[in-house]
C-alpha cells in the first residue's frame, strides 16, 4: 500500500489531502501537529525603467485607488498589453 503523504489527513494524494482540509479545521488537530524547520529561498529580479514624472504620479494615484502597489499595477498593465499584441 502506498505510504500516506499526510499524517493528519491520511491522504494518499494531494487531492485527498485537499478534500480533507476543505472539510476540517486545523484547530481540531492542533495538538497533533509538530514544529517543522525549513528554509525558503526566494529569487526575484527587479529591473528599473525611467517613467515620466507626470505618468508616474498617475500610476501611483491609480494604484492607490485600486489598493495595490504601483509596481504591481505596472506589471499588470504591461502584461495585459503584451498579451493583447501577442
Amino acid at each position: 500500500m502506498k505510504r500516506s503523504k499526510s499524517s493528519l489527513s491520511q491522504g494518499k494524494s494531494y487531492r485527498e489531502i485537499g478534500e480533507f482540509w476543505d472539510s476540517h479545521d486545523l484547530d481540531a488537530f492542533w495538538d497533533q501537529t509538530r514544529d517543522a524547520d525549513f528554509s525558503v529561498e526566494v529569487r526575484s529580479e527587479v529591473t528599473y525603467y525611467a517613467i515620466d514624472r507626470s505618468l508616474s504620479q498617475q500610476i501611483q494615484d491609480m494604484a492607490r485607488k485600486r489598493g495595490i502597489a504601483a509596481d504591481t499595477l505596472i506589471n499588470l498593465i504591461v502584461q495585459e498589453k503584451i498579451q493583447e499584441t501577442a
